[in-house]
Protein backbone atom coordinates (compact mmCIF):
# COMPACT_ATOMS: atom_id res chain seq x y z
CA UNK A 1 0.00 0.00 0.00
CA UNK A 2 1.42 3.21 -0.93
CA UNK A 3 2.15 6.02 1.12
CA UNK A 4 0.27 9.01 1.57
CA UNK A 5 2.25 12.31 1.41
CA UNK A 6 1.12 15.83 1.80
CA UNK A 7 2.70 18.66 -0.15
CA UNK A 8 2.90 21.55 2.27
CA UNK A 9 2.84 25.18 1.63
CA UNK A 10 6.43 25.48 3.34
CA UNK A 11 7.48 22.62 0.87
CA UNK A 12 5.46 24.06 -2.32
CA UNK A 13 7.59 27.55 -2.18
CA UNK A 14 10.60 25.84 -1.86
CA UNK A 15 10.07 23.87 -5.56
CA UNK A 16 8.88 27.25 -6.73
CA UNK A 17 11.59 29.48 -4.46
CA UNK A 18 13.54 32.62 -6.26
CA UNK A 19 16.48 32.00 -8.82
CA UNK A 20 20.18 33.33 -8.22
CA UNK A 21 21.31 36.29 -10.30
CA UNK A 22 23.57 34.50 -12.15
CA UNK A 23 21.64 31.67 -13.81
CA UNK A 24 21.54 30.92 -17.42
CA UNK A 25 18.91 28.48 -19.06
CA UNK A 26 20.93 25.68 -19.71
CA UNK A 27 20.64 24.67 -15.83
CA UNK A 28 16.83 24.18 -16.52
CA UNK A 29 16.75 21.98 -18.92
CA UNK A 30 15.57 21.53 -22.85
CA UNK A 31 12.13 19.92 -23.03
CA UNK A 32 9.90 18.45 -26.09
CA UNK A 33 6.23 18.78 -27.14
CA UNK A 34 4.81 16.10 -29.75
CA UNK A 35 1.40 16.79 -30.40
CA UNK A 36 -1.58 18.06 -33.50
CA UNK A 37 -2.28 16.88 -36.82
CA UNK A 38 -4.42 17.79 -39.48
CA UNK A 39 -7.98 17.27 -37.70
CA UNK A 40 -6.66 18.84 -34.49
CA UNK A 41 -4.38 21.61 -35.55
CA UNK A 42 -5.11 23.88 -32.75
CA UNK A 43 -2.36 26.27 -33.39
CA UNK A 44 -3.41 28.68 -30.67
CA UNK A 45 -3.87 25.72 -28.26
CA UNK A 46 -0.52 24.11 -28.94
CA UNK A 47 1.33 27.38 -28.74
CA UNK A 48 -0.28 27.12 -25.46
CA UNK A 49 1.12 24.04 -24.68
CA UNK A 50 4.79 25.36 -24.94
CA UNK A 51 3.89 28.84 -23.32
CA UNK A 52 3.10 26.91 -20.75
CA UNK A 53 6.19 24.42 -20.70
CA UNK A 54 8.46 27.83 -20.38
CA UNK A 55 6.18 29.76 -17.92
CA UNK A 56 6.47 26.62 -15.54
CA UNK A 57 10.29 27.38 -15.95
CA UNK A 58 12.29 24.97 -18.06
CA UNK A 59 15.05 26.55 -20.39
CA UNK A 60 14.13 25.59 -23.52
CA UNK A 61 11.26 24.74 -25.22
CA UNK A 62 10.69 22.00 -28.83
CA UNK A 63 7.96 21.75 -30.10
CA UNK A 64 7.07 19.40 -32.99
CA UNK A 65 3.78 18.96 -35.13
CA UNK A 66 3.35 17.36 -38.69
CA UNK A 67 4.33 19.46 -41.43
CA UNK A 68 0.97 20.14 -42.65
CA UNK A 69 0.15 22.42 -39.73
CA UNK A 70 3.24 24.11 -39.62
CA UNK A 71 2.25 27.38 -41.41
CA UNK A 72 -0.36 27.32 -39.24
CA UNK A 73 1.40 26.63 -35.82
CA UNK A 74 4.41 28.94 -36.57
CA UNK A 75 2.73 32.82 -36.08
CA UNK A 76 1.51 31.87 -32.75
CA UNK A 77 4.76 30.44 -31.75
CA UNK A 78 7.30 32.99 -30.16
CA UNK A 79 10.17 31.98 -28.12
CA UNK A 80 10.07 27.62 -29.03
CA UNK A 81 11.23 26.44 -31.57
CA UNK A 82 9.58 24.22 -34.19
CA UNK A 83 10.25 21.15 -35.77
CA UNK A 84 8.47 19.28 -38.45
CA UNK A 85 7.60 16.19 -38.46
CA UNK A 86 7.47 14.17 -41.45
CA UNK A 87 3.89 12.95 -43.42
CA UNK A 88 2.61 11.11 -46.40
CA UNK A 89 1.11 11.61 -49.49
CA UNK A 90 -2.35 12.20 -47.80
CA UNK A 91 -1.00 14.64 -45.06
CA UNK A 92 -0.88 11.88 -42.18
CA UNK A 93 1.96 11.81 -39.93
CA UNK A 94 4.42 9.02 -40.77
CA UNK A 95 6.94 7.50 -38.68
CA UNK A 96 10.72 8.25 -39.20
CA UNK A 97 13.91 7.21 -37.25
CA UNK A 98 15.92 10.41 -38.68
CA UNK A 99 13.02 12.91 -37.66
CA UNK A 100 12.62 11.02 -34.07
CA UNK A 101 16.21 11.24 -33.48
CA UNK A 102 16.68 15.16 -34.31
CA UNK A 103 13.93 16.07 -32.01
CA UNK A 104 15.03 14.30 -29.08
CA UNK A 105 18.71 14.88 -29.17
CA UNK A 106 19.47 16.53 -26.15
CA UNK A 107 16.05 16.60 -24.28
CA UNK A 108 15.50 16.12 -21.07
CA UNK A 109 11.46 15.74 -20.91
CA UNK A 110 9.13 14.95 -23.76
CA UNK A 111 5.33 15.58 -23.61
CA UNK A 112 3.59 13.25 -25.89
CA UNK A 113 0.15 12.83 -27.30
CA UNK A 114 -1.52 16.29 -27.23
CA UNK A 115 -3.90 16.60 -29.93
CA UNK A 116 -3.51 13.15 -31.69
CA UNK A 117 -5.80 12.01 -34.33
CA UNK A 118 -6.03 8.05 -32.92
CA UNK A 119 -7.61 6.16 -35.65
CA UNK A 120 -5.57 7.49 -38.58
CA UNK A 121 -2.32 7.65 -38.03
CA UNK A 122 -2.07 4.68 -35.12
CA UNK A 123 0.68 2.93 -36.96
CA UNK A 124 3.02 6.03 -36.83
CA UNK A 125 1.95 6.74 -33.17
CA UNK A 126 3.23 3.48 -32.27
CA UNK A 127 6.25 3.87 -33.70
CA UNK A 128 7.11 6.97 -32.56
CA UNK A 129 6.19 6.02 -29.03
CA UNK A 130 8.17 2.61 -29.49
CA UNK A 131 11.52 4.91 -29.97
CA UNK A 132 10.38 7.49 -27.19
CA UNK A 133 10.00 4.95 -24.26
CA UNK A 134 13.14 3.48 -25.43
CA UNK A 135 15.31 6.51 -24.31
CA UNK A 136 17.02 5.96 -21.14
CA UNK A 137 17.91 8.86 -18.99
CA UNK A 138 14.34 10.83 -20.47
CA UNK A 139 11.56 11.68 -18.47
CA UNK A 140 8.57 10.94 -20.87
CA UNK A 141 4.87 12.17 -20.36
CA UNK A 142 2.13 10.59 -22.11
CA UNK A 143 -1.15 12.51 -22.46
CA UNK A 144 -4.30 12.00 -24.76
CA UNK A 145 -4.33 10.73 -27.76
CA UNK A 146 -1.07 9.20 -26.36
CA UNK A 147 -2.81 6.92 -23.75
CA UNK A 148 -5.37 5.96 -26.46
CA UNK A 149 -2.63 4.51 -28.43
CA UNK A 150 -0.93 3.70 -25.85
CA UNK A 151 -3.95 1.25 -24.39
CA UNK A 152 -4.24 -1.00 -27.41
CA UNK A 153 -0.23 -2.23 -26.56
CA UNK A 154 0.50 -1.84 -22.84
CA UNK A 155 3.41 -3.94 -23.78
CA UNK A 156 5.61 -0.48 -24.56
CA UNK A 157 5.46 0.18 -21.05
CA UNK A 158 6.17 -3.00 -19.74
CA UNK A 159 9.24 -2.87 -21.23
CA UNK A 160 10.28 1.18 -21.28
CA UNK A 161 13.64 2.51 -20.10
CA UNK A 162 12.57 6.35 -20.23
CA UNK A 163 10.54 7.41 -16.83
CA UNK A 164 7.20 7.20 -17.62
CA UNK A 165 4.38 9.71 -16.45
CA UNK A 166 0.85 9.18 -17.33
CA UNK A 167 -1.38 12.07 -17.29
CA UNK A 168 -4.81 10.52 -17.82
CA UNK A 169 -8.41 11.49 -17.06
CA UNK A 170 -11.22 8.71 -15.76
CA UNK A 171 -12.24 7.70 -19.24
CA UNK A 172 -8.83 7.21 -20.71
CA UNK A 173 -7.63 5.84 -17.76
CA UNK A 174 -10.57 3.09 -17.70
CA UNK A 175 -9.31 2.65 -21.37
CA UNK A 176 -5.76 1.84 -19.99
CA UNK A 177 -7.14 -0.98 -17.21
CA UNK A 178 -10.38 -1.91 -19.11
CA UNK A 179 -12.01 -1.25 -16.16
CA UNK A 180 -15.39 0.54 -16.12
CA UNK A 181 -15.43 4.51 -15.81
CA UNK A 182 -17.87 4.09 -13.15
CA UNK A 183 -15.73 2.27 -11.20
CA UNK A 184 -12.46 4.15 -11.90
CA UNK A 185 -14.80 7.06 -10.29
CA UNK A 186 -15.38 5.20 -7.24
CA UNK A 187 -11.77 3.95 -6.60
CA UNK A 188 -9.16 6.37 -8.35
CA UNK A 189 -7.16 6.05 -5.66
CA UNK A 190 -5.82 2.68 -5.15
CA UNK A 191 -6.94 1.53 -8.99
CA UNK A 192 -3.93 4.22 -9.68
CA UNK A 193 -1.89 3.09 -7.05
CA UNK A 194 -2.27 0.01 -8.63
CA UNK A 195 -1.76 0.59 -11.79
CA UNK A 196 1.39 2.39 -11.02
CA UNK A 197 3.07 -0.20 -9.03
CA UNK A 198 2.51 -2.78 -11.64
CA UNK A 199 3.86 -0.41 -14.74
CA UNK A 200 6.56 1.04 -12.96
CA UNK A 201 5.39 4.32 -13.81
CA UNK A 202 3.73 7.35 -12.07
CA UNK A 203 0.22 8.66 -12.67
CA UNK A 204 -1.58 11.70 -12.67
CA UNK A 205 -5.51 10.57 -12.25
CA UNK A 206 -7.47 13.72 -13.27
CA UNK A 207 -10.38 14.18 -11.45
CA UNK A 208 -12.43 16.78 -9.03
CA UNK A 209 -9.22 15.49 -6.82
CA UNK A 210 -6.30 14.53 -8.85
CA UNK A 211 -4.23 11.51 -7.81
CA UNK A 212 -0.37 11.54 -8.23
CA UNK A 213 1.12 8.11 -7.49
CA UNK A 214 3.83 5.87 -8.36
CA UNK A 215 2.72 3.03 -6.35
CA UNK A 216 4.86 3.61 -3.27
CA UNK A 217 4.15 7.47 -2.96
CA UNK A 218 0.64 9.21 -3.19
CA UNK A 219 -0.12 12.74 -3.45
CA UNK A 220 -4.18 14.13 -3.93
CA UNK A 221 -4.27 17.62 -5.57
CA UNK A 222 -7.64 19.49 -4.85
CA UNK A 223 -6.86 23.20 -6.42
CA UNK A 224 -8.66 24.63 -9.08
CA UNK A 225 -12.24 25.63 -10.38
CA UNK A 226 -14.88 25.23 -12.27
CA UNK A 227 -13.63 27.46 -14.75
CA UNK A 228 -10.53 24.95 -15.46
CA UNK A 229 -13.56 22.48 -17.08
CA UNK A 230 -13.16 23.79 -20.88
CA UNK A 231 -11.21 22.71 -23.54
CA UNK A 232 -7.49 22.70 -23.44
CA UNK A 233 -6.76 22.84 -19.45
CA UNK A 234 -5.47 18.93 -20.24
CA UNK A 235 -2.76 20.28 -22.66
CA UNK A 236 -2.29 23.16 -20.36
CA UNK A 237 -1.09 21.02 -17.30
CA UNK A 238 0.49 18.55 -19.76
CA UNK A 239 2.91 21.83 -20.99
CA UNK A 240 3.43 22.80 -17.19
CA UNK A 241 4.34 19.52 -16.19
CA UNK A 242 6.56 19.18 -19.07
CA UNK A 243 8.30 22.32 -18.60
CA UNK A 244 8.46 21.32 -14.95
CA UNK A 245 10.53 18.21 -15.45
CA UNK A 246 13.50 20.05 -17.74
CA UNK A 247 14.61 20.62 -14.11
CA UNK A 248 13.25 18.78 -11.19
CA UNK A 249 13.28 15.17 -11.09
CA UNK A 250 10.44 12.92 -12.07
CA UNK A 251 8.53 12.17 -8.45
CA UNK A 252 5.60 12.20 -7.30
CA UNK A 253 6.56 15.51 -5.72
CA UNK A 254 7.33 17.16 -8.42
CA UNK A 255 3.99 16.27 -10.62
CA UNK A 256 1.86 17.22 -7.55
CA UNK A 257 3.41 20.31 -7.17
CA UNK A 258 2.88 20.86 -10.99
CA UNK A 259 -0.55 20.33 -10.68
CA UNK A 260 -0.75 22.28 -7.51
CA UNK A 261 0.96 25.27 -9.05
CA UNK A 262 -1.90 24.63 -11.84
CA UNK A 263 -4.93 24.53 -10.13
CA UNK A 264 -3.50 27.64 -8.42
CA UNK A 265 -3.09 29.68 -12.16
CA UNK A 266 -6.86 28.25 -12.78
CA UNK A 267 -7.80 30.18 -9.22
CA UNK A 268 -6.68 33.31 -10.29
CA UNK A 269 -7.84 33.01 -13.87
CA UNK A 270 -11.43 32.38 -12.61
CA UNK A 271 -10.65 35.40 -9.92
CA UNK A 272 -10.10 37.50 -12.77
CA UNK A 273 -13.06 36.68 -14.82
CA UNK A 274 -15.41 34.21 -14.03
CA UNK A 275 -15.98 30.30 -14.58
CA UNK A 276 -18.43 30.92 -17.27
CA UNK A 277 -15.88 33.09 -19.27
CA UNK A 278 -12.17 31.22 -18.48
CA UNK A 279 -10.68 29.48 -21.56
CA UNK A 280 -7.45 27.90 -21.01
CA UNK A 281 -4.83 30.47 -22.17
CA UNK A 282 -5.93 32.08 -18.95
CA UNK A 283 -4.78 29.39 -17.18
CA UNK A 284 -1.41 30.13 -18.48
CA UNK A 285 -1.48 33.80 -18.48
CA UNK A 286 -2.20 33.40 -14.53
CA UNK A 287 0.84 31.51 -14.27
CA UNK A 288 3.55 34.06 -12.67
CA UNK A 289 0.85 35.43 -9.84
CA UNK A 290 0.48 32.01 -8.80
CA UNK A 291 4.53 31.07 -8.66
CA UNK A 292 4.04 34.91 -6.40
CA UNK A 293 1.02 33.40 -4.59
CA UNK A 294 3.09 30.39 -4.26
CA UNK A 295 5.82 31.94 -2.50
CA UNK A 296 3.92 34.10 -0.48
CA UNK A 297 1.58 31.33 0.82
CA UNK A 298 4.95 29.31 2.07
CA UNK A 299 6.47 32.24 4.17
Amino acid sequence: MATERMLTPARLAEIFAARPRDCHKGMFGTVGLFGGCVAYSGAAKLANLACAALRAGCGIARLAVPESIVAGVLPYLLESTLCPMPIGADGALRYDAGAAEDFTRGLRTVGVGMGWDTGRCDDAYRAYLTYLFAQAGVSLLVDAGGITALSRDLRLLSDARASVLLTPHLGEFSRLTGLPVERVTAEPVPLAEAFAAEYGCTILLKGHQTVVTDGHETYTVDRGGAGMATAGSGDVLSGILTGLLGYLPLTPETVAAGATLAGIAGEIAEERGTDITMIASDTVAALPDAVRRVRAEGQ
